[in-house]
Formats: C-alpha cells, sequence, structure tokens
C-alpha cells in the first residue's frame, strides 16, 4: 500500500524477516488464513502503532513486542507519525505479498490519473473511509478490508477502452454498460492474485455503486444486501468525485458535495453512512 515501505532483511528455513516503514497515518494489519500456521512477531524499532481493540486503542512504542502464532483474529495497526518494525514470520510471505501488492498500488494510481485525478485519489479515499468506518464502530476485520478497498475501489477500470474512461462528452447507453463493468473486474483482479485478503476484498470492490434503493450497479443490491464498507466507499467517493476537477465537470465547493450528499440520504446512500460522514466533515471544520 501507498505510505509503507518493506524490504526483507533475512530469510532462512522458511523464516523471514522484513523491515517495514509506515507513513504517518498509515495503516498495516494481520488476518487469519486457512491452512497457515505461522509464528508472527513484531518488533517496533521507533516510532508509535496502535492496535484497535475491542477496549479502544493499545499503543505500541520503539521495544515493544506483539505475537500471535498463528494468527486467528484480525489485527489492524495504525502509525502515530513515521513508523518502523520488525515483521518475523516462520513461513514466507514477502515475494508472495510485496510484489502483487506493488503492481496493484502502481495501477490503481495509473488508473486514476487517466480517469482525470490527481495521484493522491486512491490515498484520500482510503483515508476519508477509514474515518468513517472507525466513527461507526467498525471491527477490525471491517476495518482491514475497508482500508484495501477503499483503495482498490476503481481498479477495474483497467480493462475499460480509454476512448471510453476519457470521453470528455455523456457516454451512449452502450458505453455506459461498458463502464458499469470496471466494478465486476474489479473484483475478478483482486481474485486472480489469489492472495485471501485481496480475494476478500473484491466483494466490497465489486458494491461500491451499488444504491440504498437498489437503483446502483452491477446487481441493484438493497440496503442491508450492501456491505457496510461498500456504503461507505460510495459515499466518500462521490464526495471526492464532486469536488475534485474532472475532465466533464468542474469542482463543487466543499459545501455544495455534502448538501448533494445530504439530499441524497436514504436513497442513493446508507443513512447511518451519511450519518456519520457529516460527523467527520463537521469535526474537520
Amino acid at each position: 500500500m501507498k505510505g509503507l515501505t518493506i524490504s526483507l532483511l533475512a530469510s532462512a528455513d522458511s523464516t523471514e524477516i522484513i523491515h517495514h516503514k509506515l507513513e504517518p497515518n498509515t495503516r498495516w494489519g494481520l488476518e487469519p488464513e486457512e491452512g497457515w500456521i505461522a509464528l508472527e512477531y513484531i518488533f517496533i524499532l521507533s516510532g508509535e502503532l496502535k492496535l484497535l481493540t475491542n477496549d479502544g486503542f493499545t499503543i505500541y512504542k520503539a521495544g515493544d513486542s506483539f505475537y500471535r502464532g498463528p494468527v486467528t483474529e484480525h489485527y489492524l495497526f495504525q502509525s502515530i507519525g513515521t513508523a518502523e518494525f520488525l515483521y518475523v514470520t516462520s513461513q514466507p510471505v514477502f515475494h508472495r505479498y510485496s510484489q502483487v501488492s506493488k503492481d496493484l498500488v502502481k495501477l490503481a494510481i495509473s488508473i486514476e490519473q487517466k480517469d482525470g485525478y490527481t495521484s493522491d485519489h486512491c490515498g484520500r479515499i482510503s483515508k476519508l473511509s477509514m474515518l468513517v468506518g472507525e466513527q461507526l464502530a467498525l471491527d477490525s476485520q471491517q476495518l482491514l478490508r475497508l482500508n484495501m478497498a477503499s483503495f482498490f475501489h476503481d481498479i477495474g477500470k483497467v480493462k475499460i477502452p480509454l476512448n471510453i474512461l476519457l470521453k470528455p462528452g455523456e457516454l451512449t447507453e452502450e458505453e455506459w454498460m461498458i463502464m458499469k463493468s470496471h466494478s465486476i473486474y474489479g473484483r475478478q483482479l483482486l481474485e486472480e492474485t489469489k492472495l485471501p485478503l485481496l480475494k476478500n476484498v473484491g466483494e466490497i470492490v465489486e458494491q461500491h455503486h451499488e444504491r440504498y434503493d437498489g437503483k446502483g450497479y452491477p446487481y441493484g443490491l438493497t440496503s442491508d444486501d450492501i456491505k457496510i464498507e461498500a456504503s461507505i466507499i460510495s459515499v466518500v467517493d462521490s464526495f471526492d468525485a464532486m469536488t475534485t476537477d474532472r475532465p466533464y465537470h468542474k469542482a463543487k465547493s466543499r459545501e455544495e458535495a455534502i448538501s448533494e450528499i445530504i439530499r441524497c440520504r436514504g436513497t442513493m446512500y446508507a443513512p447511518e453512512v451519511v450519518d456519520a460522514f457529516i460527523s467527520i466533515q463537521t469535526q474537520m471544520n
């Protein structure tokens, strides 16, 4: 993910020692995986990490450690300032995850730039989505998947022809049907990695254009049939789209965009998500 730098320091007999550097407010997590029996150990070198727990947060500082063997729950860490730590695992993961993740990050950023956004669009969506998720008191598993899904939400656009993706005018009905396929393509791309975490966020990516009233796509899901993480991305992505200059429209003001989201509360957007989003916006004033 953007904001995360990792390097393999040593490996032997399936054990790996991996250095991690997290930029401020970057999230990193562990999740259980079927058949995975590794010991996973974290040693904080500098900075601080906070771990979401049922009782709030636990803070880990330089010299502190955390381990599980094997991981049986979801754990989501967030850096406080810049943080560095050693991650030791008794089963190899570095090459399995690092290259695929790097390639997907580059792909996601390149697609957003082609679609008329700046390179930090994915990061903005992820950051604001996580604030809304925390406001809604999502659990660690939901937050971990929201973190990934919000960053990769539009990755399926890589399969959309550029003449449609970059068309400055209104799309024809046929072109619009092709464009709407990007959410399905996104799920397929993530599932093709065969990485459990990315496969698990594919369904969220596929649903992020569904609407609370059932008039969204690709499947016309309604209210509780839509994953809460997808409902969050829907609101945040709409807000960012409205407040960003694009090839086919000028940016609305922040106030205009918020008013539009409130107007669509209960139709396009889940009411509880809109309420949490507005609460976050109020706190940011």
